[in-house]
């Protein structure tokens, strides 16, 4: 007698959101929602600002989930191998393959097509910005350098608010996805730290298979030293936009790299879930809302 498929579509959902680690996506969120203030205060004609920002929520929500369900589809057969990744979705059998690249595919198509409605700079840039978020889960088979590019997705988020409403670039947005690049590059170094024995096992590149555990970790420490020199150098340029609680917002994203790399030693990896995900989450967070409150206060 055949099983009955009892999955629920409430469950179904859950697996798909789970799948793309949809709560991650508060790394970029809050500074794509920095980008769409900064852009929505300099302008002078006419806009539909809810109407707008749900646009850019959607273009996040698609081009995250793209990205990340090709990452877990191409890496399918490495993840079944590593015990600390052997219950992701895929190598678990709770999602196959072939789903995973449809939702990827429809998720492309969703992402293009709400930026057609947006505006051509976005709608053109669009192909770009896939081509850049698709192509990080490939890096990692040819160079160490791929913390970089995974850096260099999510930067993109001020950068494409903000053209969302202007149309146009600006050195503010633009160096607030700088601040994005480093960030991000810098705490993916650290989680890499887990995978650096099986990575060198799998002939897979990393900053921490290349180089060791120390080095890596200092390698993250200067991209991190790096991104809050650009929120500094971003307040100054800036300070027509921003009043005094951006640098309250500063102050503690500083403090929040400084405490994450007290979490993380050579020696002790233990914390390496907290710094990743807890600290970083946070200091996103409060920063955009001291920063946005900053531009509204002005």
């Amino acid at each position: 007698m055949n099983a009955v498929n009892t999955t629920s579509p409430l469950t179904g959902v859950k697996n798909y959101l789970s799948l793309v680690k949809f709560s991650h996506t508060i790394f970029a969120l809050p500074f794509a929602l920095i980008g769409y203030v900064l852009a929505i205060t300099s302008i002078t004609e006419p806009f539909n600002r809810w109407m707008g920002l749900g646009k850019v929520l959607l273009c996040m929500v698609f081009a995250r989930s793209a990205a990340m369900a090709f990452n877990r589809y191409l890496d399918r057969r490495f993840d079944a191998m590593n015990p600390r990744t052997a219950v992701r979705e895929i190598p678990a059998g709770i999602i196959k393959p072939g789903q995973a690249l449809a939702f990827t595919i429809i998720n492309c198509v969703l992402f293009v097509t709400t930026t057609w409605f947006i505006n051509p700079a976005c709608f053109y840039l669009s192909f770009v910005a896939l081509f850049v978020v698709l192509f990080y889960s490939y890096t990692k088979r040819f160079t160490a350098l791929c913390h970089l590019v995974l850096g260099v997705g999510l930067s993109l988020s001020p950068i494409g608010a903000y053209l969302s409403v202007t149309g146009q670039f600006d050195l503010l947005p633009v160096l607030f996805s700088c601040m994005v690049l480093t960030w991000v590059s810098g705490f993916d170094i650290i989680y890499a730290l887990q995978d650096e024995a099986f990575d060198r096992s799998q002939k897979l590149h990393s900053i921490p298979a290349a180089l060791g555990t120390k080095n890596a970790l200092n390698v993250s420490t200067l991209l991190h030293i790096v991104s809050g020199s650009i929120v500094i150098a971003a307040g100054v340029y800036g300070q027509a936009h921003f009043n005094w609680m951006y640098w309250i917002g500063a102050a503690f994203y500083i403090g929040a790299l400084v405490y994450q790399h007290s979490l993380v030693k050579p020696n002790d990896l233990s914390k390496v879930g907290i710094a990743f995900a807890n600290t970083n989450g946070i200091a996103s967070v409060v920063f955009a809302v001291f920063t946005i409150a900053s531009i509204y206060l002005k």
